[in-house]
């Protein structure tokens, strides 16, 4: 009996050392990578993502969206409205469920 106690207060203790342990191995990799400098391809790809994000907002949307752009978004959204009864297709529809009627027969 207490030999089996042991087992089980050993396997738990073995969980929360190796917890703790993948838990500061990882939080130590994430100081480690931001001590030192980012490899040039990532660098390279984080410059892209903020500039890309920057020109979005101050674009107000697409980058580099010319006429072409709008002219099949604006087609796509006549074919979806034509598909779907129309309607706004930027607002969620209401959907209104009503309980059915139940009738009681006698048998």
């Amino acid at each position: 009996m207490a030999l089996h106690r042991l087992f089980q207060l050993s396997s738990v203790l073995r969980s929360a050392v190796s917890l703790t342990l993948r838990r500061n191995i990882g939080m130590s990799a994430v100081v480690f990578n931001k001590a030192k400098d980012l490899d040039p391809i990532q660098k390279l790809f984080l410059d892209k993502i903020r500039d890309y994000s920057n020109k979005s907002k101050t674009a107000g949307g697409i980058v580099d969206a010319g006429p072409a752009y709008q002219k099949n978004v604006s087609e796509e959204v006549v074919k979806l409205q034509r598909l779907y009864g129309g309607g706004d297709l930027n607002k969620f529809p209401d959907f209104k469920f009503t309980e059915p009627k139940l009738d009681e027969s006698p048998k």
